[in-house]
């Protein structure tokens, strides 16, 4: 009898090693199984994301037809020689002689439509200019920034740091945006005229003093009764050669 049932606890430890070893392989398959469904997303993100990185060079050739912002400042179909400079690319010859009339190769960029004297569209042509950088031309051809805060009036003359740019039509070397040290020469609304004739008939009461601002002045020549006259004559002198002006450091207009 003990020997049936040692033969039946074989049996039954040796189908419980049986059942867990099928258990654990069935346990590995489905793990084999899951990892293979969870790769495939990943798979597919990384050939989403490839795709993707290919299509870059077409969003910038999407981004490269955009119109640049000078393109509005340059007419359609107008005379090539007579666009603006931001229109245009043109090599320089800075072997020209100062002074004298040059001729530039040029070319317009793109976007930029003209055309010759015979109506046709072109792309390179030729200018004519003077040979001259963009800081040296004429006052007339650029336009600085202006200046408050310096006095026009003072000796020696006051200077100020300006920024300049050359008109449109202009064509120079060099930058066309500059700096320049230019003289104090702003005005705040104030006559010569107003101010010599208050001071010859009203100066006794100050009035050209109070006209320029210079309210300490002409409480001064006022309660003084103009220095006894002389100081009236004075004024009148400084203010007719120019010599007193706006306490605001301005000019006369």
């Amino acid at each position: 009898m003990a020997a049936r049932w040692w033969r039946r606890a074989l049996r039954g430890l040796c189908g419980a090693a049986l059942f867990l070893s099928q258990l654990s392989v069935l346990s590995g398959r489905a793990g084999s199984l899951m990892t293979t469904k969870l790769s495939q997303p990943q798979s597919t993100l990384a050939k989403s994301l490839t795709s993707t990185s290919t299509n870059a060079p077409y969003f910038k050739a999407l981004e490269s037809t955009e119109i640049p912002p000078y393109v509005t400042n340059c007419p359609s179909n107008g005379l090539c020689s007579r666009l603006p400079p931001d229109c245009m690319t043109c090599n320089t010859n800075y072997s020209c002689v100062y002074g004298k009339t040059a001729t530039f190769d040029c070319k317009v960029k793109p976007h930029v439509h003209c055309v010759d004297e015979n109506n046709q569209e072109q792309e390179n042509f030729t200018i004519n200019m003077t040979c001259q950088f963009c800081w040296q031309l004429a006052t007339s051809d650029y336009i600085c920034t202006n200046s408050t805060n310096c006095m026009t009036v003072s000796c020696p003359r006051q200077r100020y740091n300006a920024t300049c740019t050359v008109r449109d039509h202009i064509h120079c070397l060099g930058n066309r945006v500059f700096p320049k040290m230019l003289y104090c020469n702003w005005t705040g609304g104030y006559k010569w005229s107003t101010a010599l004739a208050l001071s010859i008939t009203l100066g006794g009461f100050g009035a050209d003093r109070f006209y320029l601002g210079q309210w300490r002045e002409g409480l001064g020549k006022l309660f003084s009764f103009g220095g006894l006259g002389i100081w009236t004559l004075i004024d009148v002198l400084l203010i007719g050669v120019g010599y007193v002006g706006p306490a605001d450091g301005s000019l006369y207009i």
